[in-house]
This record gives structure tokens, C-alpha cells and sequence, in this order.
């Protein structure tokens, strides 16, 4: 069986995405629901979405294993996966890792761009790596089935956390940092830490993270693909599209700043153009992953290659990674 499986959206959910989400073909997707929530926050987005649930049981279902995204494509419907962006939802508290997975919660970010009490943001002038309670947050990830995202982590502490993870860990959405020099970006001792210890890395479509940004044109964008997976394997890898559709600009306000700073942060948008970037033509939406698929075979992978890159793989880490050990 064939997958479509995107690693990691964020956009403004409405019926109008969840269809477009059929209309592609889409089987599964790993949705934010807290960037710099507390834990009440997050069990208010919780509530949201079993709202949508409700609204939607034609278009979508709530995804906790493998088996769901069987039975949401059985039902043409697409299973929805919750990740968070940055450890906020936990507090302080490591006994909220096992009830948010309880929740829902599948993936977790250590990080979020700056410093958290768990490893460090690649915007962070220094990299101290993992903190004490860092390690043990992440043992207890291990043990619930809730998987270390490490996006935004700045790069020793990614790579601590790929040797002290009983379990794979994953970069959702990012590109390798030789093609496309972003801080978000991974430099390859960070992307073979994680590859080598049985992680995925999900290959991002959000502008700023691709070469010539919005121009980028879908050969390169496969190209890229390519090179990654012949020096890693193409087994590690899938889409991670991080998809912002239809978010207005203040939100990339929050995702930037959230409550930490009174100071607009621009990241790696520039003062002039703070908000969303143009999308590349190629890739404005859910309907559009057959243009990657048509990309990757333009590159010379064969069927059972393409179909792993395209879902396969993902589907095979959500299986082994979501339940508790």
C-alpha cells in the first residue's frame, strides 16, 4: 500500500484545507497545536480540534497509530497527527509527557529557535546541548511514545539527542544547510547523527528554508532530495512541508515571539517582509504533492523508493514510534 503522509503543517484549518487535503490525496498529516502554549492552552487546541472531528468526520479523524492512518485512507479521510513546536505545554512538570501523550501528543519539539529547560534553539549564539532535565524528559518520551522533534534545536544539542534517545528522533521539517544556508537548516553531522540512529528528517517547502526561497523551482528542490538521500539513504527521509496556509502574518508574530520578548523578532524574514512568504507555484497547497511525486521520479528513484519518500517512511516511523515501550 502507498502512503501520502505530510510530516509537519501549520496552517489556518477550515474545511477548505481539509478538503483540499482529499482532493491531494493526502492520508496523514502531523499538525502543530502549541507553539508556546501552557499546558491549559494546549488541552483548549485539543478541544478545537475534536470540534473539527465533529464538524468533519467525512474529511478527517484523529490519528494516534499507524493503524488509524489504515483507516482513515479505507474511509478516504485524513488522519490528523498533534505535535508540538516547543516543550511549553509540560511546564515544568515531566509527569505531563505521559498525559498530553494520553491526549493525543505524538511529537515534541526540545526547542523552539531560543533556549528551553530542555536543549537549546539554533538561534541561540551558544549551544550548551541537553540539559539534566532535557535527558530525562526525553527518557520519559522514549517510555510514553512520544517522539523528540529536534526542527528547531540548534545543532549539538540535536545530535545529543539523537545518542541519548532510546528511540529515533526526528527533524520534521528542515533541508540540509549546504543547499540553503537558514539557521532552521541542518548541517550534515546533524542529519547523519539523526539518520544514523534510525531518525527521519521531513524536507521542508516553507520558502525560507529553500534555495532562491519562493523562486525555488521544483528540479532543484528534487535534486536536493536526491543528493540527501544517496549520501544518507532514502529510507530517513519524507515531506515535512511546513505548510502555513492561509495563516494572516500575525501569526508568524506568535510563532517568533510568543511571550518571551516585548521586541519584534523577524527570524529568517527580514524587516521589510516580516509576515509569510510566497509559497513556490508548485506547492501552494495539499493538492499540489503529486508535483513533488512527479519530481522525485524525474530523478531517477524507483516506485518503492519514491513511495517511501512520499509516505512510506513516515508511515513505518509512525508505527514503531508512537506506543509505549
Amino acid at each position: 500500500m502507498t502512503y501520502r503522509i505530510d510530516g509537519l503543517q501549520y496552517a489556518n484549518w477550515s474545511e477548505k484545507v481539509f478538503r483540499q487535503m482529499r482532493e491531494g490525496g493526502v492520508d496523514a498529516v502531523h499538525v502543530t497545536i502549541a507553539y508556546h502554549e501552557t499546558f491549559r492552552e494546549t488541552v483548549l487546541n485539543f478541544e478545537a480540534w475534536n470540534r473539527w472531528f465533529d464538524l468533519h468526520p467525512d474529511l478527517i479523524t484523529k490519528g494516534q497509530s499507524a493503524k488509524d492512518i489504515d483507516r482513515a485512507k479505507a474511509n478516504d479521510q485524513t488522519a490528523i497527527f498533534f505535535g508540538f513546536q516547543n516543550p511549553s505545554p509540560i511546564e515544568d512538570d515531566i509527569g505531563l509527557v505521559e498525559i498530553l501523550h494520553t491526549l493525543g501528543a505524538r511529537f515534541m519539539q526540545l526547542s523552539y529557535n531560543n533556549q528551553s529547560l530542555l536543549a537549546t534553539g539554533c538561534y541561540e549564539a551558544e549551544d550548551p546541548g541537553l540539559t539534566r532535565m532535557g535527558r530525562q524528559v526525553i527518557r520519559e518520551m522514549n517510555r510514553v511514545g512520544l517522539v523528540v522533534d529536534m526542527s528547531h534545536s540548534a545543532d549539538r544539542s540535536t545530535i545529543e539527542a539523537a545518542d541519548a534517545s532510546a528511540r529515533p528522533i526526528t527533524i520534521t521539517h528542515a533541508n540540509p544547510h549546504s543547499w540553503q544556508p537558514a539557521l532552521r537548516n541542518k548541517r550534515d553531522d546533524v542529519i547523519r547523527a539523526v539518520t544514523e540512529n534510525g531518525g527521519m528528517m521531513g524536507f521542508s517547502l516553507y520558502p525560507h528554508h529553500l534555495k532562491d526561497k519562493s523562486l525555488c523551482t521544483i528540479e532543484a528542490f528534487s535534486e536536493m532530495i536526491a543528493r540527501t538521500a544517496e549520501k544518507f539513504g532514502a529510507e530517513h527521509f519524507g515531506i515535512g512541508s511546513d505548510l502555513c496556509q492561509d495563516q494572516p502574518d500575525s501569526v508568524v508574530e506568535w510563532m517568533r515571539v510568543g511571550r518571551w520578548s516585548k521586541d519584534i523578532d523577524y527570524g529568517e524574514g527580514s524587516a521589510s517582509a516580516p509576515g509569510f512568504p510566497p509559497m513556490p507555484e508548485w506547492f501552494e497547497d495539499n493538492r499540489h504533492f503529486g508535483n513533488i511525486e512527479a519530481g522525485l521520479k524525474s530523478q531517477g528513484f524507483d516506485a518503492d523508493e519514491v513511495a517511501g519518500l512520499m509516505g512510506g517512511n513516515w508511515y513505518r516511523f509512525f508505527r514503531d514510534n508512537f506506543t509505549p515501550q
